[in-house]
């Protein structure tokens, strides 16, 4: 019979993940990925590629890039904008714009991950320092299994037994 503690320090990532985490595909276009982020109100999804590998992520600081002017978010671009009068039909407008192009224009490919095996410590310490929902991902094939996020955990912990 295994004991509480035995199981615990046994374990990981795995353990608490959401086997099967929402994404989106780097041809997913950006008017139902932003559409799927809000509703669900997520702050990135992972994306993948047709064999399922982890590619990178879509998120609202990619929707908030694509809705600011180009001389904020271009290289060496300016630092304030108090003079921008943009209301929301301008940022709606702007969004139009670009709600059927692929979200690949705006993803991010680096990403901090966990693997299946990551310790529950080092996940928790990931999901604390980097305030995103790490993806869970096999380092030998680079295939997403699943994803952490607070809500995951929390479920987890709430729900172990004592």
């Amino acid at each position: 019979m295994t004991t509480t503690s035995e199981t615990d320090s046994h374990t990981t990532a795995s353990n608490i993940m959401d086997p099967h985490p929402s994404v989106l595909h780097p041809d997913d276009r950006v008017g139902p990925a932003i559409d799927t982020i809000m509703k669900n109100r997520y702050r990135r999804l992972p994306v993948i590629d047709d064999e399922g590998r982890f590619v990178g992520v879509f998120g609202v600081s990619c929707m908030l890039r694509l809705l600011m002017p180009k001389a904020v978010v271009m290289e060496k671009g300016l630092e304030s904008v108090p003079y921008v009068r943009d209301n929301l039909s301008d940022l709606h407008r702007r969004l139009e714009k670009v709600k059927d192009e692929p979200i690949s224009m705006c993803m991010h490919e680096e990403m901090v991950r966990v693997s299946p095996d990551t310790p529950i410590p080092e996940t928790l310490r990931t999901l604390y320092k980097t305030s995103a929902s790490p993806p869970v991902v096999e380092p030998e094939t680079g295939i997403l299994v699943g994803g952490n996020s607070y809500f995951d955990v929390g479920e987890k912990i709430l729900a172990a037994e004592i």
